[in-house]
């Protein structure tokens, strides 16, 4: 059985999607964030020299980083599913492009909005503007990509959709998404799927900061 070290308000929350999609048996062992500092707490670093979330264990091994996750199980569980095109295919090579791009250009200036607003740092003109422009012209080109699709690539559920998802998350929760309307309906496609809300539960009663 697969077991999920799962952290609260985390990347992990694409990884317990993806498990309630593939309908594998799983176990959540959940970690709580720390109150005063939001940070992961040492229990994961007892599973993972890291001590970040999502890991999981499988087959006796250990694996973390979301997205290598990701494709892992969607590799071992669902390879005649479609959760990712034929790697001969002219949509895989925008397959992998999407699932990194929701880990790297999209999540730098979402976390470095993060920081500035944890550390306290206010009126620092060269980040403002960064974060402002960068998060602007990323979002405005995934505004135009997800345009009447449901789904990113080949308009049919992938994992590139997966990754995504926390990322969407992170922009509707600071409310950021209303000037982008084409991914704010992709944002509401994916949260209409039954997996997704399952996840969204599971997330919900295992976070003890609600």
């Amino acid at each position: 059985m697969i077991r999920l070290h799962h952290l609260n308000q985390s990347r992990s929350l694409r990884t317990l999607w993806l498990l309630e999609e593939l309908g594998q048996p799983y176990e959540i062992i959940s970690h709580q964030r720390n109150a005063q500092t939001n940070l992961a707490p040492d229990s994961l670093k007892a599973v993972h020299p890291l001590g970040k979330s999502p890991v999981i264990e499988m087959d006796g091994e250990l694996y973390s980083e979301s997205g290598a996750i990701t494709q892992l199980l969607i590799e071992r569980f669902a390879p005649e599913r479609c959760l990712r095109p034929a790697s001969t295919s002219t949509d895989y090579g925008h397959y992998l492009q999407w699932i990194d791009f929701a880990e790297s250009s999209l999540m730098v200036p979402l976390l470095l909005e993060l920081f500035t607003k944890k550390s306290g740092i206010v009126d620092n003109a060269f980040l403002d503007s960064y974060i402002s422009e960068e998060k602007h012209r990323l979002l405005n080109y995934l505004n135009t990509m997800v345009e009447g699709k449901s789904f990113i690539v080949g308009n049919k559920l992938s994992g590139a959709d997966f990754m995504l998802s926390f990322d969407l998350i992170m922009l509707a929760k600071r409310k950021q998404l209303d000037n982008y309307p084409h991914i704010k309906q992709y944002a509401l496609q994916l949260a209409s799927l039954d997996s997704y809300q399952r996840a969204m539960r599971l997330e919900a009663n295992h976070d003890e900061t609600r």
